[in-house]
């Protein structure tokens, strides 16, 4: 078996491009045959993916593997941080919850663990794929946190992999930001970085050319490429920052106006992704009460400190809002996991797993209690999802603490192998449940957008948008733009060069 061929895209700041430029990379591998698998040592993110053995890992890796034509493991994200609260994470350790950290006690107390877990996850990746593409995190150059990162430049060194540097031209300053980090990178380091990669770029590259001689000769890196501002690159976002980019107000530029209630823990906030595909469908997230009005969906997604988040929506007149809107059936009310939660009589938190609070009031809208409980449900799913006069079939999947039981007569919104899911009201206007991406599923979208149609008298549509080809076309898009636009021939031969070296 051919030694692995590890590459690492790290970045001068957040949302510099990391996350797509690895999933490109991820793609042309796997185009050009070689058996290539994703790897991010640690992450920190709300949005999380479900592998097939049910281990919770990083939705940009879950993504990635699927770019590589391959399955996802726990091995390619092997620790994952999911925020609590300002200052408290969840740490998931191969997939499964280990424990809940302040940031400092993290920092000091599980550097050595966390250290062993990635080597051993590499490890297994190595000894099974031909090509390894590695995603840093934030920036190399965070030098009140590098004696201890586990993430950026420590993971480089570990697998002998080459950096590509990528900077952000959108932003302003790139030349500054990719020069500054290079500086202060330790020289061993700053020679593990064989070149750099400008992304999203506008404009006329004539007018770039002067920078990238200038960018050449200054600091010695080759510039590998420049790629251009893709749009509409229908590749699912990784950090919920990106939500701040949405629209907050009605447009009216569409028949069916969707608004998602963005609560300060928000997770999993791709789940109503299909809708941006849908032509008939304008979505907004709303984060003041007065901005929600009266849409015809209302959605309250998954939420990573659900009594917290619901507490809050009470405090900000959200709740009031929302629950005038489901007195006058003004609107479709659809609550998903911690959603879903709020939407019965009682949520608590006995053994404190998300807050310290004890416990909250839901909106009562459904006859069902929910206990947070120390152990998470982590998994793949499928069901018959009941709405209106459809029964169809639906696959999701779930992450929750919560165990949710019925007090009352309920109809449950979906029968599975194992039994029954959420609730659906007689009028199908009220819908909980607990399976993430069930709007990913285009039949069940295309039958809850007309059910939505119907009651605005408007008329049917039954061609709607497949979200697998959306993701297909998307990946092949995406490699193409970096095989058009960057030097794909020197990182391959670089790749090979560095593993002509041992590593570990």
């Amino acid at each position: 078996m051919n030694k692995a061929l590890p590459i690492m895209i790290q970045g001068t700041h957040s949302d510099a491009g990391k996350s797509v430029i690895a999933t490109g990379f991820c793609r042309i591998f796997a185009q050009d045959g070689y058996r290539t698998a994703p790897f991010k040592s640690q992450n920190m993110s709300l949005n999380s993916y479900i592998t097939v053995d049910g281990k919770e890992i990083g939705r940009a890796q879950g993504v990635q593997a699927e770019a590589a034509r391959t399955v996802a493991t726990a091995d390619m994200n092997p620790i994952l941080i999911k925020p609590v609260s300002d200052h408290t994470s969840q740490i998931v350790v191969n997939g499964k919850p280990y424990q809940n950290y302040k940031a400092a006690a993290y920092r000091q107390e599980f550097f050595e663990l966390g250290l062993q877990v990635i080597k051993e996850a590499y490890h297994h990746l190595a000894s099974t794929y031909e090509r390894i593409v590695i995603e840093g995190a934030g920036s190399p150059a965070e030098i009140n946190l590098n004696d201890r990162e586990l993430v950026n430049m420590r993971i480089a060194r570990l697998t002998n992999a080459p950096v590509i540097l990528v900077g952000d031209i959108d932003r302003g300053g790139v030349f500054a930001s990719l020069v500054g980090t290079l500086q202060l990178l330790e020289p061993e380091d700053r020679n593990r970085v064989i070149g750099v990669v400008i992304n999203k770029f506008r404009g006329d590259i004539s007018l770039l050319e002067p920078g990238l001689r200038w960018f050449e000769e200054y600091t010695g890196k080759p510039v590998l490429g420049v790629v251009p501002y893709i749009s509409n690159l229908n590749i699912e976002a990784e950090d919920a920052v990106i939500l701040e980019t949405f629209p907050r107000t009605n447009e009216k530029t569409s028949e069916i106006d969707i608004a998602v209630i963005h609560v300060p823990h928000i997770s999993n906030f791709t789940d109503v992704d299909p809708f941006l595909y849908e032509k008939d469908c304008h979505v907004r997230y709303v984060k003041e009460a007065n901005e929600l009005r009266e849409p015809d969906v209302v959605i309250l997604p998954g939420t990573k400190n659900t009594i917290e988040d619901l507490l809050l929506l009470r405090k900000s007149g959200f709740a009031d809002a929302i629950e005038k809107l489901y007195r006058a059936k003004k609107s479709v009310i659809v609550g998903i996991c911690g959603g879903y939660q709020m939407l019965g009589r009682e949520i608590s938190d006995p053994h404190h797993v998300e807050t310290s609070i004890g416990g909250a009031n839901g909106f009562g809208f459904f006859p069902i209690r929910t206990a947070m409980m120390k152990e998470k449900r982590t998994t793949l799913t499928t069901g018959m999802a009941h709405l209106a006069d459809c029964n169809l079939q639906v696959e999701g999947y779930e992450i929750h603490m919560g165990t949710t039981s019925y007090e009352g007569d309920v109809s449950p919104f979906i029968t599975t192998e194992e039994g029954v899911d959420g609730c659906i009201s007689q009028d199908s206007l009220l819908i909980g449940t607990y399976f993430h991406g069930i709007f990913h599923n285009d039949e069940f979208r295309t039958a809850f957008l007309n059910l939505i149609r119907k009651r605005k008298g408007l008329p049917a549509i039954y061609e709607r948008p497949s979200m697998k080809n959306i993701r297909e076309e998307a990946f092949d898009r995406l490699a193409d733009c970096l095989r058009k636009h960057v030097d794909i021939e020197f990182i391959y031969r670089e790749m090979e060069r560095f593993q002509s070296k041992s590593f570990f």
